[in-house]
């Protein structure tokens, strides 16, 4: 009997100090010509611990629920403790009853400068600006946690949204760049952001749930069925593209999905995609290159 207790308290440790992310920061100095000075590893060492091992959400995440991400770092300068680049965040989802993930967030942040001494504290408070290298990954800490949320269960974002733009409202006092409002054609953090929870794009939202619980959760069971609700989900850009057309919100999405979408319609079951065909070189012409390659 002691020894199902012991088990069953070590089960129950390890499963509530799960944290939510399973993430690969990587920080890439080729671009500097000095890739081997010691300070980029410490940086990378430090934001792998930060990001895998914070608490980010009061939910308990099992190991296996842990979201796989990634994080690229980018550094084009530096100089003593001022660092300059970008950013390449990316994360993915699984299928239900199967080992494919879909990739959901795919996004390259352009205006990443930072300060940062070798082995310094990374600290995070939510209220708070510390660091803009601690706003940086953090705002897209929750993005990625609202995109995954939302594709389980229709808005469940907004939680982890809202925590993104309190990041971009403290870390606008910084002036860094990346951050600033929104204007025609911006892709900062703070377009992104506003367009996830802006209703003019409210579409954006429904088709992350049901282009994954109605299309890709069904292809176990029905390969067709969820080819025609990932198809419904896409059609439902239509709308959003007749009051804003060609959305940075939809280019982040297609930026993530393309090349799955030419995928899913490029073998199986035959169904009608002619609509889906015009739909998409309407809305995401920039990949109509995929779209050609699709056989239907």
């Amino acid at each position: 009997m002691r020894r199902i207790l012991v088990f069953f308290l070590l089960i129950t440790t390890l499963f509530s100090k799960a944290q939510e992310l399973n993430c690969d920061v990587v920080v890439n100095a080729q671009l500097t010509g000095n890739e081997n000075v010691q300070v980029f590893k410490t940086l990378e060492n430090q934001l792998n611990e930060f990001v895998n091992n914070t608490k980010w959400t009061n939910k308990v995440f099992s190991p296996q629920e842990r979201i796989n991400c990634n994080m690229v770092i980018n550094i084009t300068d530096y100089n003593s403790d001022v660092f300059v680049g970008s950013i390449q965040v990316g994360s993915s989802r699984p299928i239900f009853n199967s080992t494919f993930e879909s990739p959901l967030y795919n996004f390259n942040d352009r205006d990443f400068t930072f300060q940062y001494l070798e082995f310094q504290n990374l600290n995070y408070n939510p209220t708070q600006f510390e660091s803009n290298l601690v706003s940086v990954i953090t705002f897209h800490i929750y993005i990625i946690l609202g995109m995954d949320a939302d594709t389980y269960q229709l808005n469940s974002g907004d939680e982890y949204y809202n925590q993104a733009r309190t990041i971009v409202g403290y870390s606008q006092q910084n002036n860094s760049k990346g951050w600033e409002p929104p204007k025609g054609g911006d892709q900062t953090r703070s377009a992104l952001i506003d367009n996830v929870l802006s209703p003019t794009y409210k579409e954006f939202r429904t088709v992350l749930y049901e282009y994954h619980r109605n299309g890709l959760d069904l292809m176990s069971e029905n390969v067709k069925m969820g080819k025609e609700g990932v198809g419904n989900a896409i059609n439902k850009f239509s709308a959003m593209h007749s009051r804003r057309p060609n959305s940075f919100i939809q280019r982040v999405f297609f930026d993530a999905k393309s090349e799955e979408i030419q995928d899913i319609y490029s073998g199986g079951p035959n169904i009608n995609i002619t609509n889906l065909i015009s739909t998409l070189n309407k809305v995401a012409p920039t990949h109509s290159s995929k779209w050609r390659n699709i056989k239907f």
